[in-house]
């Protein structure tokens, strides 16, 4: 009797990038591609319905990102192998991936070479993780593809998107975000416009934080996404040195009376919105920069509006691959 396909379902919102998984797999009969889904909620509904023998799942979804769909699809389909094929180069991303229970992680730019022999890896139950990232320098016989398992992060540091469908659901995430470091006394950086900056502040208050006392303490800073945009923009892209100078003053001085500072802003979006998406990108990528230097939690928003219609672009696909965590409200 022949065996019995291995079915695949294939999660990833960038419409190309799904025909080329699809027609790399199908290039080997015992693959058989029951199912296409471009963002988080359907992944984890389409892999209870059809249990499916093997998912291939990107990070940067719309409405539930990548990590957190693995959590839920664990728990309704059990026996799926999960392999994360991923832009996203991060070691951190990569080992909260594969804590999922995932088998593996494949950098989308090198999968070419790599994903059939990642899917035959994780369908025989080993770890496949990319060369980009498994390759240990000081040791030359560790490069190319390796079976590894990451060790569990002794720490998190969130660097997490927020995309707002108005005005009082991006007020409702920040002050959830900014409200609870505030409360377990830690400094809160908030760079957003003034309509947002005072509504921010209205509702703090309305939840009995002292924000007056934090502000005199310095544990409570705000500023103008437009000032903050204009210290650091050169031709129309954020200079490293400019940012990261920037950034760290501001980290320094919410920091001198607490160990932790959290910081929640909308400098992105403008960019976006002006048609730079790559400079929104690369902000993204800076921040990540930071969080290597600092002890900080980062929420960074955008209107879910501007981006109607363009949930499989490359731009959008970027932007939420550089975060840890991706929200829809």
């Amino acid at each position: 009797m022949p065996r019995s396909p291995i079915r695949v379902l294939v999660v990833d919102d960038h419409e190309p990038w799904r025909r080329f998984v699809c027609s790399t797999l199908q290039k080997h009969q015992e693959l058989q591609v029951i199912g296409e889904v471009d963002d988080g909620l359907t992944a984890v509904r389409m892999a209870q319905q059809l249990q499916p023998d093997l998912i291939l799942l990107d990070i940067g979804l719309p409405t539930l990102n990548g990590i957190e769909a693995a959590r839920r699809i664990r728990e309704v389909s059990p026996k799926s192998r999960i392999l994360f094929v991923s832009e996203n180069r991060s070691p951190d991303i990569a080992s909260e991936a594969l804590n999922t229970g995932a088998g593996g992680y494949v950098v989308k730019s090198n999968a070419g070479s790599e994903l059939f022999p990642a899917v035959k890896a994780v369908l025989q139950g080993k770890k496949f993780v990319s060369a980009s990232l498994a390759r240990n320098p000081d040791d030359p016989q560790s490069y190319g593809p390796k079976v590894i398992t990451f060790k569990p992060l002794s720490y998190t540091r969130r660097h997490e998107a927020q995309f707002y469908s108005d005005d009082a659901s991006l007020l409702r995430a920040f002050t959830r975000f900014i409200g609870a470091a505030l409360k377990d006394g830690n400094a809160a950086i908030v760079v957003a416009t003034k309509l947002h900056r005072d509504g921010l502040l209205a509702k703090l208050q309305m939840h009995d934080l002292d924000v007056g006392g934090a502000i005199e303490r310095g544990r409570y800073i705000a500023m103008d996404a437009a000032d903050a945009l204009s210290t650091f923009m050169v031709n129309d892209l954020p200079d490293r040195a400019r940012f990261l100078e920037t950034a760290g003053h501001l980290i320094t001085s919410a920091a001198k009376s607490a160990n932790r500072v959290a910081i929640c802003g909308e400098c992105d979006p403008p960019l976006w919105t002006l048609g730079k998406g790559e400079a929104a990108v690369r902000l993204e990528q800076l921040w990540n920069d930071v969080i290597k230097e600092h002890d900080v939690d980062i929420l960074c928003a955008y209107p879910l509006g501007s981006f109607y219609g363009k949930h499989g672009n490359d731009i959008f696909q970027r932007i939420c691959a550089e975060h840890s965590a991706v929200h829809t409200r």
